[in-house]
């Protein structure tokens, strides 16, 4: 029970990583506003934690005012925010050329400005309590960069430069920023490049396999926890030792 009593704001819940996360941190003991942008969405994983230790909340992340009300509400709710986790995020790619500004926007306006703004708004909860733990989502790719994913490397290399300075900003009120990169994972996010491409890069992975969401989510409740008390401003990976 890592995360005992702890109050939980995980967004891009309904499916992959986030649900996965939103489930070991239930499994951890803690009270979870799982986020999704679709209504219905988290009907499931709210039925399998009928204890009522999942709470929905249903908003675009890209869309200020619904991001501030959630975070209102929590604090209305609860008295505090423990740990949140940035996980809502995007994926289309582009070669060198064919790249749109429409496409770099929309990109940027999910991947970086929506995890800004909600890492704004926790911070603003948290330095109250003075005690946090944000989690931000970066990727492998915005580590090692990828051909085709100029536009997506970029956002996620923007999210490690994020964390890093937060990191540096928020230590004094106690409140930590990470970040984790997780390399090849099997989500219907990753299989989106194609069964091909998908079969091609996972040859690649030192540890001869997919990652799964429930291996992304370990590390997501030790980050939320105790055991990560001293830990921030680091870009874990969890990529199995993949190869780009």
């Amino acid at each position: 029970m890592l995360l005992q009593d702890r109050v939980c704001l995980i967004t891009g819940a309904n499916r992959g990583i986030g649900q996965a996360t939103a489930q070991r941190f239930v499994d951890e003991g803690a009270l979870v506003y799982a986020n999704a942008r679709r209504a219905g969405s988290l009907d499931a994983l709210v039925e399998k934690n009928k204890e009522g230790q999942i709470i929905p909340l249903y908003f675009d992340v890209t869309n200020t005012q619904t991001l501030k009300a959630a975070f209102l509400r929590i604090r209305k709710e609860q008295g505090r925010l423990d740990v949140l986790v940035n996980n809502a995020g995007i994926m289309k790619d582009a070669l060198i050329g064919m790249i749109s500004s429409e496409l770099v926007r929309e990109v940027f306006r999910i991947n970086v400005f929506a995890t800004l703004e909600a890492l704004q708004f926790a911070a603003g909860i948290m330095r109250r309590q003075k005690s946090g733990s944000i989690i931000n989502f970066s990727s492998i790719v915005g580590v090692e960069g990828s051909v085709g994913q100029s536009v997506y490397a970029a956002s996620k290399g923007a999210v490690i430069a994020l964390t890093r300075s937060t990191a540096k900003e928020l230590a004094p009120q106690g409140i930590r920023v990470n970040a984790v990169a997780p390399g090849f994972i099997d989500t219907a996010l990753f299989h989106s490049i194609g069964e091909m491409r998908v079969a091609s890069v996972s040859k690649d992975v030192g540890m001869g396999r997919l990652g799964t969401p429930e291996d992304v989510a370990g590390v997501c409740a030790f980050l939320a926890s105790d055991l990560a008390g001293y830990v921030t401003g680091q870009i874990i990976g969890i990529d199995g030792s993949a190869r780009l």
